[in-house]
């Protein structure tokens, strides 16, 4: 294992390398934890991409909200392939050591994708908005063009506040120490190591969670309480089911994405703990993805009887 000894005096200059502590301090775990992260991630991509082929070959489901959800478990593939692969090589190997560009690129593309997440969830609140309270002006709002739009604006609408972020970040001096008690270069544990005073790292943190996590969820909020609303003056029982069973899929995901990544980064510096850190983040970047596929599919009647159609001609 690689490991450079810094001193507090030493600037960043003198870094060449992190070590990712992750989950070192079980060593009796680590071929359990290996089979366990392993099975997830193959879980992940499996249930992921069965989204993705079952909504492009059944023609029932070419529809802005399962192009949306394509989308979605596209972006869901990618966002855990960020940080799992190199779990799954540290644990294995035993080396945990990390370049700083590396480490950079890591939370580059995690903070990005992280972005699109966010972003994407309010434009699939939107979509559900337009369907349940303007049903008949839905296929003239949602168009082809219109959906493309969104889904490409989500993909791009973080990266410049990502990037520009990670930037300044890893313009820091880390001068106390090299060794990131954490599994993946997140934005708390990296801001533990860096010397001097981290107050405006701290607050670009805060702005671009709010523009990139607050507004989105605020306008996931509006959507839902219109929706709610539309949905409780429908006459019938039966119509209210099927307009919930539309919904509930999407408002258990982002219930349980926001509420685990909110509090990771809207916490100040100091009240973080590893222990939290490493929990937490495990629910944001494993836990949730791997049940994305099972909450879209087992609550949704569309996709079940494609899935059955799929079986039957095969």
């Amino acid at each position: 294992m690689k490991h450079t000894g810094i001193k507090e005096e030493d600037n960043a200059s003198t870094v060449t390398h992190f070590v990712l502590l992750g989950f070192s301090d079980l060593p009796n775990l680590q071929g359990l934890l290996f089979g366990m992260f392993f099975i997830m991630y193959v879980t992940i991509i499996i249930g992921n991409s069965f989204i993705i082929v079952i909504t492009r070959i059944d023609p029932t489901l070419h529809k802005p909200m399962y192009f949306f959800l394509t989308n979605f478990s596209f972006l869901e593939i990618c966002y855990v392939s960020v940080t799992l692969p190199r779990v799954l090589y540290s644990i294995w190997t035993q080396d945990r050591s990390i370049s700083i560009l590396a480490c950079a690129t890591q939370m580059c593309f995690f903070l990005m994708l992280a972005a699109t997440d966010s972003i994407l969830l309010a434009v699939m609140s939107y979509d559900r908005f337009v369907a349940i309270c303007n049903p008949l002006h839905y296929p003239l709002v949602m168009n082809q063009t219109k959906c493309t739009q969104l889904a490409v604006g989500s993909w791009l609408g973080g990266m410049p506040f990502q990037l520009g972020q990670t930037c300044q970040i890893f313009s820091l001096h880390f001068c106390n120490a090299n060794r990131i008690d954490h599994f993946f270069c997140d934005i708390p544990p990296v801001l533990k190591l860096a010397c001097g005073d981290t107050y405006v790292n701290e607050l670009y943190v805060y702005v671009v969670a709010f523009l990139l996590a607050a507004i989105p969820f605020i306008l996931i909020l509006t959507s839902y309480s219109k929706i709610i609303a539309t949905i409780l003056r429908l006459p019938t029982a039966e119509g209210r089911a099927k307009a919930f069973s539309t919904c509930s899929s999407h408002l258990v995901v982002v219930i349980l994405f926001y509420v685990s990544a909110s509090i990771t980064y809207l916490m100040p510096k100091s009240r973080h703990s590893a222990l939290s850190d490493k929990l937490l983040s495990l629910f944001y970047t494993v836990v949730t993805p791997m049940f994305n596929p099972m909450i879209y599919s087992l609550r949704n009647k569309e996709v079940i009887a494609a899935l059955r159609r799929l079986l039957d001609r095969a």
